[in-house]
């Protein structure tokens, strides 16, 4: 797997490069633009043509020759490294990577950098809430940006249709960004200018690029779409990997973050009866042989695998009257719960014909249970994701190895688990 970032600026190209090391790439910045690295452990690398004030046919050329050695090289991805605030030589860079890569070939313009307050919204590009056209860069002294329109800024430099894709097709996923980059494509389109205001959305754009195989999809950013779209389509382009998501807490704070997290991977829960599992019949060992089932089939169909009792149809169990009625106390039905949620996953992962990537759990008593059940003698940690949130793996038994995020089942904001599955996967 290879990337091959075209940069018009040698330190805006090492700012994407540092992105892509936090991939897992082996990265260098080429600062000669005909040239190539020589080491053969590097499968990253950012070519600086210097060109963003170059005159039209310097740049042109420079782009041209490095598209011939990144071929040469055998190259995955090439992306277009473009400033954040618009200026250079943009169209007419983008229009040589279309013109020497064919037909297939699809530029995607995304000039948001959240991180750095750039954002992109009905077209028009915003620094810290400022069109760009009323900053600074209108006084650039060589190439002043003067609009703020960013598909009419493409438009002027290049001779192929710029079109745009609105923020409400982006906030609605990538299923729809996906299905609307195809018809702009059906249209004839090949440069598509869309917003973002988040580095989710930009997540999301990324997604929906890796889905469209039969097109030669060309980030062109500062960076965070670049990075974010080689995670996506070397994920596209490996094995695939599952990430188990296991949650037993049943609170206002986990239904949020569990819905944030379904509706920015578009996977679906697989729900436990948690009356089911407060048991100690023949109904606890059903209910998870069905759930193991269920889980074992979605595996076909999603990457990430939600296994909950955080049903938005499920009564909230008391546990007080149910120990009563049961003879048993609340504290080993709660261990039932736990233990049920413990054995899916256990199961699940042992019988799945996918690699594991990850687990995920959410409350102690879940992720004490789960511990248990696979026989781990512990957790070597490794790094702290957000307060509260820890990453590791699991040391010995049936999951020796496998990388692990736990989290307190109250802890962090809706975003929480989201960050905690995409910290997996760019591990992977």
């Amino acid at each position: 797997m290879k990337i091959g970032v075209i940069a018009d600026d040698l330190t805006g190209g090492n700012g994407t490069g540092v992105r892509l090391t936090k991939l897992g790439f082996d990265v260098a910045t080429m600062v000669q633009y005909d040239n190539l690295p020589s080491s053969d452990s590097i499968n990253a690398i950012i070519v600086d043509t210097d060109s963003r004030y170059a005159r039209e046919d310097i740049a042109q050329m420079r782009v041209k020759k490095v598209i011939e050695n990144l071929t040469k090289w055998g190259v995955n991805v090439i992306c277009k490294r473009i400033d954040s605030t618009g200026r250079g030589n943009i169209g007419i860079e983008i229009d040589t990577l279309l013109t020497e890569l064919g037909e297939k070939a699809i530029a995607v313009v995304v000039p948001s950098f959240p991180d750095s307050g750039r954002i992109t919204a009905g077209g028009y590009l915003l620094v810290h809430g400022v069109p760009v056209q009323l900053t600074d860069v209108a006084k650039d002294p060589v190439i002043p940006v003067t609009q703020s329109y960013v598909p009419e800024i493409v438009q002027k430099q290049s001779k192929y249709p710029v079109s745009h894709i609105n923020l409400e097709t982006v906030l609605a996923g990538k299923d729809e960004i996906e299905k609307a980059i195809r018809e702009k494509i059906e249209l004839g389109d090949r440069i598509l200018v869309l917003d973002a205001i988040t580095n989710e959305d930009i997540d999301a754009l990324a997604g929906a690029m890796a889905k469209i195989k039969e097109y030669q999809m060309i980030p062109a950013d500062p960076g965070p779409l670049t990075a974010a779209y080689s995670k996506a389509f070397s994920r596209q382009h490996i094995k695939d990997k599952k990430i188990i998501v296991t949650v037993g807490s049943v609170t206002s704070n986990s239904t949020m973050q569990l819905n944030y997290l379904m509706e920015k991977t578009n996977s679906r829960s697989i729900y436990v009866d948690p009356e089911k599992l407060a048991t100690l019949d023949s109904r606890w060992d059903e209910e998870v042989a069905r759930v193991i089932n269920k889980t074992l089939e979605e595996m076909d169909k999603q990457d990430i695998l939600i296994i909950t009792t955080d049903s938005p149809t499920a009564k909230v169990l008391n546990l007080n009257e149910l120990s009563k009625e049961l003879g048993f106390s609340q504290d080993s039905l709660a261990k039932r719960i736990a233990d049920g949620l413990g054995k899916i996953t256990r199961v699940v992962v042992q019988n799945s014909k996918y690699e594991i990537g990850g687990c995920f759990s959410s409350g102690g008593d879940v992720t004490a249970s789960l511990c248990s059940i696979v026989r781990a003698e512990g957790i070597k940690l490794i790094d702290e994701i957000l307060p509260l949130v820890a990453y590791g793996q699991f040391i010995g038994g049936y999951f020796d190895g496998i990388p692990l995020v736990t989290k307190g089942g109250t802890a962090g904001d809706k975003k929480a688990i989201y960050t905690s599955v995409k910290y997996l996967e760019a591990k992977f």
